[in-house]
């Protein structure tokens, strides 16, 4: 590790649960974040700013007026750019060290199972059901951690789903296909800051998946009631009837 990055690191280095064995796993990761809007915005910026060597951004939408009250890693100047050249740009700003590979499209069927593939963890900052299933299913196959997290009005949750985990439950041992009809922030609205708890939240999950300290969110699902700044975590056990990951 270089000098600047020591210094650049410190405050992390110094951390046992991290030290520079645990930099440097975080500097030769590859993670992969799909959609990069209200959580798509904090994760990338911390991951970016902690170290993460190699950021794969795939977003097929463009920045609009109206994303700029909660989505932080885009500025006034980016409206009708992609997101994801404008998070580009944001995060080498941030931190040129790294690299930030963008993918603007519907990241889908064999693509999406190659770059799940690559990856050493994938976030998922969507707010569609159909996409959330296809990922989930390829994370299932890859055996790919999936740190997946939702947000909306003035509530969130978060959970981690590690096929590499024989205990582990996945992302359709708790929805089912059948639950359609998602909610989403332009017809529902949702408080600025909820957004950054629940992206922060997952930046977190991110870096314990990737260093290896701590207890992940493994098997459990963690509410957010941001109204009464409420915490609370449920069980979640692995469903054996389950269509992805159960013993069919």
């Amino acid at each position: 590790m270089k000098d600047e990055q020591l210094l650049r690191y410190s405050r992390q280095i110094m951390l046992p649960d991290v030290d520079i064995d645990g930099q440097e796993k975080l500097l030769s990761s590859r993670v992969l974040i799909l959609g990069l809007g209200g959580l798509g915005s904090p994760v990338s910026v911390y991951l970016a700013a902690a170290g993460v060597g190699h950021l794969v951004l795939a977003d097929f939408d463009s920045v609009d007026l109206s994303n700029l009250q909660r989505q932080i890693v885009h500025r006034t100047a980016d409206i009708n750019r992609p997101k994801v050249l404008s998070a580009k740009d944001n995060l080498l700003a941030i931190n040129p060290q790294i690299e930030v590979t963008t993918i603007n499209e519907v990241l889908e069927k064999d693509a999406l199972e190659e770059q799940v593939r690559l990856a050493d963890a994938v976030v998922d900052c969507t707010d569609n059901f159909s996409i959330r299933f296809a990922l989930n299913a390829a994370c299932v196959r890859q055996k790919t951690p999936l740190i997946s997290g939702a947000a909306i009005r003035l509530e969130g949750q978060v959970a981690v789903y590690d096929s590499r985990n024989p205990e582990s439950p996945c992302y359709r041992c708790l929805y089912q296909e059948g639950d359609d009809a998602q909610l989403t922030c332009s017809e529902s609205g949702v408080i600025a800051p909820l957004v950054g708890m629940i992206g922060t939240t997952q930046a977190m999950e991110t870096l314990k998946i990737l260093i290896g300290f701590g207890k992940p969110l493994v098997g459990r699902l963690l509410l957010l009631d941001a109204k009464n700044l409420e915490w609370r975590s449920l069980k979640l056990r692995r469903d054996p009837q389950c269509p992805e990951c159960g013993h069919h």
